[in-house]
């Protein structure tokens, strides 16, 4: 059971490649083995100073190895609280859309320990792949959105 409740803002990006793939990146609890695997796309804290805007993009490039990307509009906001890693996170969570021109231009990821330790492929996915999956995806309501988008 955790202790301490981290509050944070968080930026994410869903990112589109030029014929409309999005990546995702193979997610897991390094504590909780237990919980099953996701697949999530980049997203993080938003450093001081930052828009959501810098932050995902900053994001995409630590998380993604996304190098050069176009982020777009805000498509959504949600409030999530949840375990990981045996840590209570409480997030305010602004997701956008991004473009990525070159998607075989991705770079090798700068993870921290904690999230080397829980993140592992990085995939380009077609978007009816990951519609008719029954995989989790993070954000949970990202299929809905992807339906629109």
């Amino acid at each position: 059971m955790a202790v301490w409740t981290i509050r944070r803002r968080v930026a994410r990006a869903i990112p589109f490649d030029p014929s409309g793939r999005v990546l995702l990146i193979s997610g897991k609890d390094p504590v909780d083995r237990a919980k099953p695997p996701w697949w999530e796309i980049p997203g993080g804290g938003i450093d001081g100073g930052e828009t959501s805007a810098e932050a995902a993009h900053r994001e995409m490039l630590e998380e993604g190895g996304v190098v050069s990307a176009s982020i777009g509009p805000v498509v959504w906001t949600q409030d999530v609280a949840f375990v990981f890693s045996g840590l209570a996170f409480e997030q305010h969570e602004t997701i956008h859309v991004a473009t990525v021109a070159d998607p075989d231009a991705l770079v090798a990821p700068r993870l921290e320990l904690l999230e080397a330790a829980a993140m592992g492929e990085r995939r380009w996915w077609q978007v009816d792949e990951v519609l008719a999956g029954d995989f989790a995806v993070l954000p949970e309501r990202l299929r809905e959105f992807l339906v629109v988008a």
